[in-house]
């Protein structure tokens, strides 16, 4: 399966299984993937003179093994149709 930054993807599995989303961010050292408004964790900062600090929510890596290309799919569905 090929995944790149911008294709919308599907979860199959995980708590967030059913949402669709985009990938912002690929690791292939670790075969993660970081998806749009997908897996949201909360992260603690500390007040600095740029941020005023508290509780942030920001998107956590999933296994790229728990998500679906969306976009591969509705190019063969669009070649099927033309035969």
């Amino acid at each position: 399966m090929i995944l790149k930054k911008g294709i919308q993807v599907k979860i199959i599995s995980g708590k967030d299984k059913g949402k669709t989303g985009e990938i912002l961010e690929i690791n292939k050292k670790l075969n993660k993937i970081k998806v749009k408004s997908i897996n949201m964790i909360k992260k603690h900062l500390k007040p600095t003179k740029e941020n005023k600090g508290g509780i942030v929510s920001k998107e956590s890596f999933i296994d790229r093994s728990n998500v679906k290309n969306l976009d591969q799919n509705k190019k063969e569905k669009k070649i099927a149709g033309k035969k």
